[in-house]
């Protein structure tokens, strides 16, 4: 990165909702930082270019501010550092969270790119879930395996406890479907993590 690893963050109020991490395998090596309450400023250094993309999209949209530097055998296939990825962000959601009092915990949106569309809705609840429904992604755009979209959606949610749906409405391109859902995604959860009160928003009192 061209970033010093653990210090971007440290810019920011002591009060923001921050996480960072390093997950190293015999598969894949990833550092991360995430804050919660940013700009949606980005840096992604990885193998996988159009999931570099991808992320650097979700920031974007969502307003998370996110810096990545990651390597794996992409010599085998993406499959690994993909996958890995998306349980060291989700990792670094839940982790940034903290106790979650005063967040919206659901949050939905509808997104348009062109001829697709695609609808996400989330649960911050704790219980980890991902359903999909929409067309098969068998195919590729650019070198990428567009069914590792389920990979990294399902290990997303997993990792961050939080129940995910994602419908894919239309579409026919396959980079404009996957787009969609990484930006319908990230508008979702931005709406979820936002801060609208002090209590934890489950009757319960805990969300787990």
């Amino acid at each position: 990165m061209h970033r010093a690893y653990g210090t971007v963050l440290k810019k920011e109020i002591d009060m923001q909702r921050t996480s960072r991490l390093h997950r190293k395998t015999g598969e894949t090596d990833i550092r991360l930082e995430l804050c919660l309450d940013g700009k949606g400023e980005c840096e992604i250094i990885s193998p996988v270019m159009f999931l570099n993309h991808m992320l650097n999209l979700f920031a974007f949209h969502s307003g998370f501010d996110l810096f990545i530097e990651a390597t794996g055998d992409t010599e085998i296939d993406d499959h690994h550092t993909v996958e890995d990825l998306a349980i060291c962000l989700g990792q670094a959601v839940k982790e940034a969270l903290g106790d979650k009092k005063g967040i919206n915990r659901y949050g939905s949106f509808i997104l348009p790119m062109d001829e697709a569309r695609a609808s996400v809705s989330l649960d911050i609840s704790g219980r980890p879930f991902y359903l999909y429904n929409g067309p098969e992604l068998k195919g590729r755009t650019g070198s990428f395996d567009c069914t590792l979209l389920h990979e990294f959606m399902r290990a997303f949610a997993g990792n961050a406890s939080i129940t995910l749906h994602i419908t894919v409405e239309a579409g026919d391109n396959l980079h404009h479907i996957v787009e969609a859902v990484f930006k319908a995604t990230a508008r979702a959860c931005a709406i979820a993590v936002q801060v609208t009160g002090s209590k934890i928003p489950s009757s319960k009192g805990k969300l787990n």
